[in-house]
C-alpha cells in the first residue's frame, strides 16, 4: 500500500515538473516569436520587440536621424534641445507635442516609463545604465566618425522597422558620393587650418582630434588646429593664438555674430583668420551640420568649398541643400530658407 502511494506521489511529481517545462518553453517561445535583437553601436545585443511602435529618442542626434528615416511618428518622447530646434519644427511642427522627460541633463525616468517606450535610443552611457536599470530595452547608438555614422543610420532604421531600411541605405550611398567627391577635389591641396569653436557662448571652449567634427575638417581638405581629443573641450586662449588658424568656425550661430565676437575677442582677433577675415558661423538645419546628424552629408560639401573654393566652382549648396530637404524629409525649401540655413540662421517660430 506505502509503495503504492510512493509510486503515485513521483508519478504526480514528474507530471507537474513536466507541465512547469512545457509552460516554461511555451513562454520562451512565445518571447522569440516576439522580439528580435539589434547589436547597438557599443557591440552589446539588445532584445526589442519585433514590432516596435513606441520609441524613447533621448539622444538630441538621433531624433534628427529618426526624422530622416521618416519615422518620426513613433517617437513617445524628445529632449528639450530638439523641441527648440527651429528648421526641426518646421520639418516636424508635431515634435512640439512629443514629452521631453528631462530637468536639466538629468532624465526622468518614471516619465519615460509613462510613455511606455517598445525601445529607447541613448548615447550617454549613464543615461543608458538607468534605462536598462528600469527594464526599458536600451541601445547605445553613438558614433564619432562617418563609418559610424553610417552604422548607426542602419541600427536606427533596423529598430524603426523594414521599410525605414531603404531610406537608410539611400542616404548611406550619397553620403558615400559626398566623401569621396570632397575626397577627389582636395586631394593635391595644402591642408588649411582650423579652429572649430564648439557654440558662441564660449569662444575657449573647442572640438578637438577623435570627433566627428574632425572628421569633416580632415575630409574637407583641413587640418584641426586643436591637438586634444574630444568635444567641447576647454582650451588656453594663448593656445589659439599659437596655433593660428586660418579659418574660425563657430557652432550655433549666424556668420555675422561669429565675425563681431571674434571682432571684440583680444586674442581671437590676432589670428590669420580673424586678419582675412574667414570666420563663419556654421550651418544649422534640423540639427547643427557639425555635429552628431546625418547633415554631416551637407557639411562636408559646404566645408570643402568653405577651404578650397576653386575646387568647387559648381557646387551649388543652396540647391543642395534643397534638394537634400525634399528627398529625405519631403519639405520644400525656398531659396531663402536655405540660405538662411547655410548663413546658421534658425528661425524662432
Amino acid at each position: 500500500m506505502k509503495l503504492k502511494k510512493k509510486s503515485n506521489f513521483f508519478a504526480l511529481t514528474l507530471v507537474l515538473t513536466l507541465l512547469v517545462m512545457l509552460t516554461a518553453c511555451g513562454k520562451n517561445s512565445a518571447t522569440a516569436k516576439n522580439t528580435r535583437t539589434v547589436v547597438d553601436m557599443t557591440r552589446t545585443k539588445v532584445k526589442i520587440p519585433k514590432q516596435v511602435k513606441r520609441v524613447a529618442d533621448l539622444w538630441h542626434a538621433n531624433n534628427q536621424i529618426v526624422l530622416l528615416l521618416g519615422g518620426q511618428q513613433k517617437l513617445v518622447t524628445t529632449t528639450p534641445m530638439i523641441q527648440k530646434q527651429g528648421w526641426f519644427r518646421k520639418v516636424d511642427p508635431q515634435i512640439a507635442k512629443v514629452k521631453a522627460p528631462f530637468v536639466g541633463q538629468d532624465l526622468q525616468i518614471e516619465e519615460i516609463l509613462k510613455t511606455k517606450p517598445d525601445v529607447a535610443i541613448a548615447a550617454n552611457p549613464g543615461q543608458v545604465k538607468q534605462l536598462r536599470q528600469a527594464k526599458i530595452p536600451t541601445v547605445n547608438a553613438m558614433f564619432t566618425d562617418f563609418p559610424g555614422l553610417k552604422k548607426s543610420v542602419n541600427l536606427t532604421a533596423k529598430i524603426l522597422g523594414k521599410k525605414y531600411q531603404t531610406v537608410a541605405k539611400r542616404y548611406n550611398q550619397e553620403l558615400a558620393h559626398n566623401l569621396s567627391y570632397v575626397q577627389k577635389r582636395v586631394a593635391n591641396q595644402k591642408r588649411v587650418r582650423v579652429l572649430h569653436i564648439t557654440d558662441a557662448t564660449n569662444l575657449k571652449q573647442v572640438d578637438g582630434q577623435e570627433t566627428i567634427i574632425n572628421e569633416w575638417i580632415k575630409f574637407a581638405g583641413g587640418k584641426n588646429a586643436i591637438k586634444a581629443r574630444g568635444n567641447m573641450v576647454q582650451v588656453n586662449p594663448e593656445e589659439i593664438v599659437k596655433q593660428n588658424p586660418q579659418v574660425i568656425i563657430i557652432g550655433q550661430t549666424t556668420t555675422a555674430n561669429a565675425r563681431r565676437l571674434v571682432k571684440h575677442d583680444p586674442l581671437l582677433q590676432k589670428t590669420t583668420a580673424a586678419e582675412e577675415g574667414k570666420v563663419y558661423g556654421n550651418p544649422q538645419g534640423t540639427f547643427p551640420w557639425d555635429r552628431y546628424s546625418t547633415e554631416e552629408a551637407l557639411q562636408v560639401l559646404w566645408a570643402a568649398k568653405l577651404l578650397h573654393p576653386a575646387q568647387f566652382t559648381q557646387l551649388d549648396m543652396v540647391e543642395k541643400t534643397r534638394d537634400f530637404y525634399q528627398k529625405y524629409y519631403h519639405y520644400r525649401l525656398t531659396k531663402q530658407q536655405a540660405k538662411q540655413i547655410l548663413a546658421g540662421y534658425v528661425p524662432k517660430k
